[in-house]
């Protein structure tokens, strides 16, 4: 741990995450009201649907990059050189590639959501390394925090560079500082020079997606307290190349071989005041708010990597025979296609709407957004380990090894390794269920939290319990029955001579009145240990994901029946999807109840204990020597610079 390194307790850090959430719902939230066991069909049916000028320009846009990514964009070779060309960058910024999201004014494209999305897709199933330089820049670079939180002259001189030619990367992560930021080591001292007011920025950042060829950073730094500076972490715009700054190492991954991701080191770096994003202390709500449309853009890719999947699986499982047939038509391997099939249908289902929501900005899509990274990631990582499996040998065997022996060169085992790290980007799946939960029982603990809060006096626990028995006394019994229970409703998405999905939308409003009446229980019993149950907590998510991903899949195959664009196919997907989905959502709830999570406790305590390194014996350990975490002692850098920035 580095001396600077704060030292917080638990307590402490729920704090400083709790202060940076958005407090208020202002707009409605379809999964909100979801895991409160209110099915708010009306807030996502119709399909939202984008202007006409938007579509146009966003259609535009993407036939230019097809046809860039045709014939410009080599992706085996970034993955055999590991590292995307400098003219490969250069045409991207020609074609206006960096500016998707930018408004006009300062030179951008001003794409929506739903095309920035559409565009990631295309480009990152050419080359993901190329797909998350493109979104780090733009999702969570210096762009979308400027728009939201930046002052007009911040724009005014950080934009139009953004749109055309700087690159920019977000630093936020450190050696010892990962999804706890109360930890923070990095600091923004506040000076005055010249008359100038200014800050010193000291520490160290890790994982600095772009962060090796960028040119503008977003930089996450700790002010500390004093009588002028109400202090806290604190987000600055800070020129990559500025004195003091050492991009000590670029890391390489299992995955994800041209990314320029890397370790950077501050030493007394001086950052005008002026470049200061928002106020002090706000660098974490900035953070978390950049990431409610930010995070869209990783399951975008995904999309674009199921629908690879499902392509390869296609035309291999036609050609590949085992036993006088072709391979796709054995159950085994043909069950594999289908969950292909139906989870690219459902994945895209809810990227574009979520997508198309908040380009409308009618709806709070905070739950939504967070609820697309965690399916999307997870389930693209399903689809690409069953077309590997697909695959067979060949599906473990390198693209360039395949050609080199006369087969079509088809990246399997490369795309698996590329959508591994999206299980941990911007939020591990273990984090984001404990984000997702926290949003998903907000409402009982606006209502009750005092009564489980060990601060609060019999005073304040009177009033909670007050406010909570009359909050309970109206929602519980709305939890009994409801439109799922009547056969008949949702007769819509029923048309004659289609699969019937209005049985589908009837389980989704049933299961979500049982996931609200099993938060309730838990809370009852675990009542202040409930944020200790993070097993309980993970599969009310994963059930609210999966009832999400049900209710978009229906909303799109009805959306795209009475467009007359593929309806009914797009009616037999969401069948299928629903049909594996209640499957997982009927396992899930028996495991709410029925699981090993208190035997699991304790074999923990064992293994940290050292009660079974008998069982580790008969094995070598071929790591190298070194610490586990490297040290971040604030300092000058004694390696060489390897910043490079693109031009």
């Amino acid at each position: 741990m580095s001396a600077t390194q704060p030292k917080v307790t638990e307590r402490e850090a729920r704090q400083v995450a709790e202060a940076a959430r958005e407090q208020d719902w202002r707009k409605p939230s379809f999964a909100k009201e979801l895991f409160l066991g209110r099915f708010r069909l009306d807030l996502i049916h119709p399909h939202p649907l984008p202007a006409d000028e938007d579509v146009r320009r966003g259609e535009a846009f993407l036939a230019r990059l097809r046809e860039f990514c045709e014939t410009e964009i080599d992706g085996a070779r970034i993955e055999r050189e590991a590292r995307i060309p400098d003219e490969t960058v250069r045409g991207l910024k020609e074609l206006g590639a960096l500016g998707m999201k930018i408004d006009p004014k300062y030179g951008g494209l001003g794409l929506t959501q739903v095309y920035y999305n559409k565009a990631l897709a295309l480009v990152g199933s050419v080359s993901p390394a190329i797909g998350a330089l493109l979104s780090a820049h733009q999702s969570i670079g210096v762009p979308q925090p400027l728009k939201m939180f930046g002052t007009q002259e911040q724009k005014d001189a950080y934009l139009p560079r953004c749109a055309t030619t700087a690159i920019s990367a977000f630093l936020l992560t450190e050696p010892d500082v990962g999804s706890d930021p109360a930890r923070l080591a990095t600091t923004a001292v506040p000076v005055t020079d010249g008359g100038e007011d200014a800050y010193v920025l000291d520490g160290v950042k890790l994982w600095t997606t772009n962060g090796v060829v960028a040119d503008l950073l977003v930089v996450m730094a700790r002010v500390p307290k004093s009588d002028n500076h109400r202090g806290g972490i604190t987000a600055f715009v800070v020129e990559a190349d500025s004195p003091g700054i050492t991009v000590e190492h670029r890391n390489a991954f299992m995955g994800l071989r041209g990314l320029e991701n890397g370790v950077t080191r501050f030493h007394r770096v001086r950052v005008p005041a002026a470049q200061r994003i928002g106020a002090e202390g706000a660098g974490l709500k900035i953070a978390l708010t950049t990431l409610n449309t930010g995070r869209l853009s990783l399951p975008a890719m995904c999309v674009g990597a199921g629908k690879w999947c499902l392509k390869i699986a296609r035309e291999w499982s036609a050609v590949r025979e085992q036993w006088g047939r072709p391979v796709a038509r054995h159950e085994a391997v043909g069950a594999k296609i289908s969950f292909i099939a139906a989870t690219t249908f459902a994945l895209e289902a809810v990227v574009d709407l979520a997508s198309q929501m908040a380009d409308e900005d009618r709806n709070d899509i905070r739950i939504e957004a967070a609820l697309a990274k965690l399916y999307g990631s997870e389930m693209a990582c399903l689809m690409a380990d069953e077309l590997v499996q697909i695959r067979g040998g060949r599906g473990f065997e390198t693209a360039e090894s395949l050609a080199a022996r006369g087969e079509r060169a088809v990246p399997a085992e490369q795309m698996l390794r590329d959508l591994r790290i999206n299980r941990i980007f911007e939020g591990s799946t273990e984090i984001m269920h404990l984000l997702i939960a926290r949003e998903a029982v907000d409402a009982h603990l606006s209502v009750a939290g005092d009564l489980i809060d060990p601060d609060k006096d019999l005073g304040d626990k009177a009033k909670a319990g007050a406010r909570a028995a009359g909050f309970y006394a109206r929602w519980l019994p709305r939890l009994a029955t409801g439109a799922g229970q009547v056969p008949g409703t949702y007769r819509e998405f029923h048309p004659a001579g289609h699969p019937d999905l209005a049985t589908h939308l009837r389980y989704v409003e049933r299961s979500a009145r049982k996931l609200a009446r099993s938060t309730f229980y838990a809370m009852s019993r675990w009542q202040g240990r409930m944020e200790t149950k993070q097993g309980f907590l993970g599969r009310i998510v994963d059930i609210g994901a999966e009832l999400f991903a049900m209710s978009a899949a229906c909303v799109r195959a009805e959306h795209l029946r009475a467009s007359g664009d593929h309806g009914r196919e797009a009616y037999q997907l969401a069948d299928a999807f629903c049909r594996q989905s209640r499957i997982r959502v009927e396992e899930l709830f028996g495991r709410l109840w029925s699981n090993t999570d208190d035997l699991d406790r304790k074999v923990v305590e064992g293994v940290l204990s050292g009660t079974y390194t008998w069982l580790e014996e008969g094995v070598l350990d071929p790591s190298g020597e070194g610490p586990w975490i490297a040290d971040a002692t604030p300092g000058p850098s004694t390696h060489k610079n390897v910043h490079r920035p693109l031009r």
